[in-house]
């Protein structure tokens, strides 16, 4: 998955926004279990910027619901 920016967060709507949300979250599960296993080598420098992107989506899905 690669990252995403924010601009293209602000034109989801909430519905996708959620489904992009639980979409990412069960990829960082899969790194994180290739990680916990010793698995994961080429790919290590893709948590971060995974988390950084669920963490953007989440604080979107929050403004949107204090309109």
């Amino acid at each position: 998955m690669t990252r995403i920016s924010m601009k293209t967060i602000k034109q989801l709507n909430e519905k996708d926004l959620k489904s992009k949300i639980q979409e990412s979250r069960s990829e960082l599960s899969k790194l994180r279990v290739d990680a916990a296993k010793g698995t994961l080598r080429k790919e290590s420098g893709k948590l971060r910027p995974l988390r950084h992107d669920i963490a953007r989506m989440l604080t979107r899905l929050n403004e949107m619901k204090e309109k």
